[in-house]
């Protein structure tokens, strides 16, 4: 057995008595800080949209604390600016900031931090948070179309209204239809030979060319899809960016028309599903809906699935809301008229006009509360004609209001903007003489007509206000021409 002065002689040694003086330091400061609390101040670890480019797909940000933070003093000391309305949410040290609606494009933000403290602080003697400051910018506003010049007919042209600058995307190719990826970094669209002659213009090819946005230089093609063996005609990309869907004709006798899926990154495969008509593939990217016989078919995109849903009524669908629980959809009445409904994923069909004239287009406004629609009146007398105008339809109480009237036209195409601020439209000019020299090349309606030339205007819309209370909107009209516009995302 060890004796008392064994003992104590251990504990004597250099190494023991510096862990004892260790072992009390450390029981001190604990101590002290359990009774005196933590006077360091506490701080913003992180900010998820600190340094970037927002979209209008990004509806939230979140900050991060160093530690537990007193809810009201944050929300009471938390300023952007310019304002972005929107609403808080908390989980542990990690607050969310879910905004109302996107963030106007082109514009750049500051978030501010100040005064608020620690969660377990007394309110008289806390040290407040350090200052803290965040910049965060959205996309510039940035527009796509069809040139018409003669230098530029044909061509993907991009202009960038926040810097107000012009590029061309493509130059020996003739493009017909596109749409951008969900990013804006690059487009997909149908082109052919614009020297070629006029059968060998049907050769349409699908391409992808990028924009500039993501860093990367604009005007970079890359082919997606030949047309060696296959007709090309309308296409659709997945909101994801990840999934085309093709309508194909395989040339020679008997060829039928079929749909292909090209899988990004992969060969393009025939889908398995019945033919159709006009097609659009929904917000998950999961499904499409295809007219099919005497309806509209809700088809997922895995092979061998069962068909999701089948609505006889309808003949096409229009647009998608945003989150995917509604969409516009047309349906042929037996009285020769057309009505446009609203209809959503639990079950609700409700009709929203019923004309005598065409139902173009409609587009969802990004927070699904108003639907913007380009619709025809039928003129009857002595000359047979549809006049088109752009009407808003708010959702909640069914009233509509006509924006803009666009007499004299046919062929119109219309774009929301990402962020619900503006609405583009053209408004075009043709000729029914026949084709001569050098027209082959020139862009047509449906019907035919080789387009002289087209206007480009800008709509500018607030969103906040309901259409039906929206008066005296003018039309901008671009300092150039052009044709077929899209917003980029």
């Amino acid at each position: 057995m060890l004796s008392a002065s064994k003992i104590a002689n251990q504990f004597s040694q250099p190494l023991d008595r510096a862990a004892i003086a260790l072992i009390a330091v450390l029981t001190v400061a604990i101590a002290l800080l359990l009774f005196g609390g933590d006077s360091t101040a506490p701080r913003v670890r992180d900010f998820s949209w600190e340094d970037r480019e927002i979209g209008a797909e990004e509806r939230a940000f979140i900050v991060t604390f160093s530690r537990p933070m007193d809810r009201v003093s944050v929300e009471e000391n938390l300023e952007i600016e310019p304002a972005l309305p929107g609403k808080i949410s908390w989980a542990g040290q990690r607050m969310a900031y879910t905004l109302d609606r996107p963030l106007p494009y082109g514009m750049e933000f500051e978030l501010e931090i100040e005064g608020a403290r620690d969660r377990f602080d007394n309110p008289e003697t806390a040290t407040p948070i350090d200052p803290y400051v965040g910049r965060f910018k959205s996309r510039d506003r940035a527009i796509v179309y069809l040139g018409v010049e003669e230098q530029e007919r044909g061509q993907l042209i991009l202009y960038n209204l926040t810097q107000g600058e012009k590029t061309v995307l493509t130059e020996d190719l003739m493009v017909m239809d596109y749409e951008p990826y969900p990013k804006g970094d690059r487009i997909l669209f149908s082109a052919s030979d614009r020297h070629a002659g006029s059968n060998e213009l049907l050769e349409q090819k699908l391409y992808t060319v990028t924009t500039g946005r993501d860093g990367k230089p604009p005007g970079k093609i890359e082919l997606v899809l030949d047309a060696k063996n296959y007709q090309n005609f309308s296409f659709d990309l997945s909101s994801d960016g990840s999934t085309i869907l093709v309508q194909r004709l395989k040339k020679g006798k008997g060829g039928k028309v079929g749909l292909w899926m090209i899988k990004e990154g992969k060969k393009a495969k025939p889908l398995e599903a019945e033919p159709g008509g006009e097609f659009l593939i929904t917000p998950d990217s999961n499904a499409i809906a295809i007219a099919q016989g005497q309806g509209l078919a809700i088809l997922p995109l895995e092979a061998n699935a069962e068909p999701l849903e089948f609505l006889p009524k309808f003949a096409q669908v229009l647009d998608f809301s945003r989150n995917g629980a509604a969409a516009a959809m047309v349906k042929f009445n037996t009285d020769y008229t057309r009505s446009l409904f609203l209809v959503t994923n639990t079950g609700v069909q409700k009709e929203l006009r019923r004309i005598k004239g065409s139902i173009l287009d409609a587009e969802f406004s990004p927070d699904g509360k108003i639907l913007y629609t380009l619709l025809t009146t039928l003129i009857e007398g002595d000359e047979y004609r549809e006049e088109p105008y752009i009407a808003a339809i708010n959702l909640e109480t069914e009233e509509a209001t006509t924006l803009v009237l666009l007499p004299k036209q046919r062929e119109i195409q219309m774009s929301l903007s990402p962020d619900g601020l503006g609405l583009l439209f053209d408004q075009i000019s043709t000729t029914n003489r026949g084709r001569s020299q050098g027209s082959e090349a020139m862009p047509r309606t449906n019907s035919g007509e080789a387009i002289v030339t087209s206007r480009l205007w800008l709509l500018p819309l607030e969103p906040s206000i309901p259409p039906e209370e929206i008066d005296n909107l003018t039309p901008v009209d671009f300092p150039f021409r052009g044709l077929r516009p899209e917003w980029l995302p």
